[in-house]
């Protein structure tokens, strides 16, 4: 049974949507749906992500466990300090909800959240590919992402519903003993070598297949 338990803070401030397109990258030309920005109006969540976006490449990006990406806006008032970029357009780093009240330390693996009539699952957090270098004209953006340790949260999609900029999001369940995002991405980052918070997170039950056999890996491993 669902318990409902809203917070004031916690909010869709923007939902960003973009098309995929080719850029030249390193001598290379790349397809990417990384370049994101707010779009207005009322968006149909589906199970598969936001009806109007767009990825380029679905074997590593969308699908049933990563539909939605969503990003905290505090987040972009440290990386303003970390990189002093002069422009911050909201959905930079390629997230589909720019959200307010949804650190990686606070969202845990499971959580189910209600935002506009849709109904969202915690999860992943964010491993990003070469494409976020792109999308910051950087080359060491991923190093730089994974040493702040600020990854974001990708969703899997319960109920289908629509979702617009403002709407509440509200936490209707939390499984018990969950582990954070902030934990679990740390544990990808040190490729598990803290074994009992590894063993840990092979026992969650939502952790999808992929990331399952990387951690899988990581435990066989001396």
């Amino acid at each position: 049974m669902y318990f409902a338990k809203k917070y004031a803070q916690m909010q869709v401030l923007w939902v960003n949507t973009g098309k995929s397109r080719q850029v030249t990258w390193e001598g290379q030309m790349v397809t990417t749906g990384i370049f994101k920005e707010p779009a207005a109006g009322v968006h149909k969540i589906t199970f598969t992500g936001i009806v109007g976006d767009e990825q380029a490449d679905l074997h590593n990006h969308g699908g049933t466990d990563k539909a939605v990406y969503a990003y905290e806006l505090s987040y972009y008032e440290h990386w303003k300090q970390v990189l002093q970029r002069p422009a911050w357009p909201g959905g930079l780093f390629g997230e589909n909800l720019t959200t307010t009240g949804l650190p990686d330390d606070e969202v845990m693996m499971g959580d189910i959240y209600r935002t506009g009539s849709a109904i969202l699952q915690a999860v992943q957090p964010r491993i990003p590919c070469f494409k976020l270098n792109i999308r910051f004209n950087l080359p060491n953006m991923v190093d730089l992402f994974y040493e702040q340790q600020r990854h974001g949260t990708y969703f899997r999609v319960l109920q289908e519903g629509v979702v617009e900029a403002g709407d509440a999001i509200e936490l209707l369940e939390r499984p018990q003993n969950s582990i954070s995002i902030s934990r679990v991405a740390h544990c990808f980052v040190t490729k598990g070598q803290d074994k009992a918070l590894l063993h840990q997170i092979l026992q969650i039950t939502v952790l999808p297949q992929r990331l399952r056999q990387v951690f899988t890996r990581f435990a066989q491993e001396p």
